[in-house]
């Protein structure tokens, strides 16, 4: 029996992950820890532990606590803050872990560090400033027009973005944030944007597959209209795509091992420019695949346990297109396809054309 430890156990992407090993079929008990009180209790773990921040003195001996107490063997993370402290300090930890260099994760947890790689790699991404102070503001808004795009250097969900419609609201929304030093403006893109999930081992590509976002769950209560909860993704194939995908993740690290989840947005030539790769983790909704019968946590897990993998249809983009995944909150997501959703629109036509 497998004996894994999960963090952030009560959060979405932990539970995506911890339902994907259910699915495998095999007995593996889960021990999850969460530093929330109230998420803690929303955890599918076997047995969950609320645990001190990651930032604590004591997260590492309390984690190793629990190792030790359960014969733990190997540790999955699914959330950002995390990420980066046990990638940092991952030799404190008494456990196996499945997770690229520290260098590659400490270059993908900062996304102007990825854009200068992508930049000098040649790869379309959008003209990017990094800001200190005010006068990069002024340089920023001079060099990239009225429309720009701001966003924080670190986090996920689309932390600190915001589309200001002038240099004052710019300015007043990085005051609020205390973000000098922590945010770029950029090139403002489209609201189309697409992820190409993966993993490697050694260098050598296990499996990926591309997901299109459709909307955001609750977009329209968010500032910047993003929230970082996907409403909906529907399974795509793009071989431009997916050469792009591949060439961004060798750019930041030549060898990549892991998980590798590439993020793009599409600009207003209709080309694909990635903005940030969540590194060590799947995306959140990761379930989906698992759910249209691609379980790439099991095949994570078994790389990590140097088991042979399950049977894998083909190596790139293995499910059909157009399945899509409808989520939100308070209600179980639900697996269907686009023609599904082409019909009930044609069914609407009708009966509109004949009142």
């Amino acid at each position: 029996m497998k004996r894994i430890l999960t963090t952030g156990a009560g959060g979405s992407p932990s539970t995506n992950f911890i339902r994907s090993i259910r699915a495998m079929n095999k007995k593996i008990f889960i021990i999850g820890t969460d530093s929330n009180e109230f998420y803690l209790n929303r955890s599918e773990a076997d047995k969950s532990y609320l645990a001190p921040f990651c930032n604590s003195e004591k997260y590492f001996d309390f984690l190793n606590y629990l190792i030790e107490k359960h014969n733990l063997e190997f540790m999955h993370i699914q959330n950002d803050s995390e990420m980066e402290v046990v990638s940092k300090f991952r030799e404190k930890l008494n456990i196996k872990l499945f997770l690229p260099s520290k260098e590659t994760v400490a270059c993908c947890m900062n996304k102007y560090e990825t854009y200068k790689k992508w930049l000098e790699n040649g790869i379309k991404v959008p003209k990017t400033y990094f800001l200190n102070n005010v006068d990069d503001l002024k340089n920023a808004y001079k060099l990239l027009g009225n429309k720009i795009w701001l966003r924080e250097i670190s986090g996920a969900g689309g932390k600190g973005s915001l589309a200001p419609k002038n240099f004052n609201q710019a300015k007043i929304w990085i005051d609020f944030k205390e973000g000098w030093g922590k945010f770029t403006a950029a090139e403002l893109l489209t609201s189309n944007s697409i992820t190409w999930m993966s993993i490697w081992n050694k260098g050598e590509l296990v499996v990926a597959q591309g997901r299109k976002r459709l909307y955001w769950e609750l977009g329209k209560v968010s500032p910047s209209g993003i929230s970082g909860v996907t409403g909906a993704g529907i399974t795509v194939s793009d071989s431009e795509l997916d050469r792009l995908a591949i060439k961004s993740i060798k750019s930041i690290d030549s060898i990549p091992d892991g998980i590798f989840s590439v993020d793009f947005t599409y600009d207003f030539s209709k080309i694909p420019n990635p903005t940030e790769i969540n590194i060590g983790r799947f995306f959140t909704t990761h379930e989906f695949f698992t759910k249209a019968g691609l379980n790439m946590p099991e095949i994570y897990i078994k790389l990590a346990y140097g088991e042979p993998l399950p049977k894998i249809s083909k190596k790139i983009n293995p499910l059909e297109n157009g399945l899509i995944w409808i989520r939100g909150v308070d209600f179980l997501p639900v697996l269907t396809r686009k023609s599904k959703l082409e019909k009930d629109r044609k069914i609407m036509n009708n009966i509109l054309k004949e009142l």
